[in-house]
């Protein structure tokens, strides 16, 4: 049997919305239903996201790279800067 179909998003349980300072952000966790791998996406209240290059092994180690990320940048790192270009809507 050929198993044509789309493979299914697995979202993590530790996506979720993110207020700290003043700023708030959606954390995005996600995998295809075949990869083992996690990927990381970070969406700002402009809906500019930000996705990391490297995949995570776990859920927990990307979340673990969001917190680590704010802690050494701030929240402010998310926010859109005079760098952004955003794409036509």
């Amino acid at each position: 049997m050929n198993d044509s179909r789309e493979p299914n998003l697995v979202i993590s349980s530790l996506s979720r919305t993110v207020k700290r300072d003043g700023i708030s952000v959606e954390v995005n966790i996600c995998r295809l239903e075949k990869d083992k791998s996690w990927n990381l996406e970070v969406v700002n209240s402009a809906g500019t996201s930000i996705v990391w290059d490297d995949a995570f092994d776990t859920d927990e180690d990307a979340y673990a790279e969001f917190e680590r990320t704010v802690k050494e940048e701030g929240m402010k790192t998310f926010l859109d800067s005079d760098n952004v270009i955003p794409f036509r809507r």
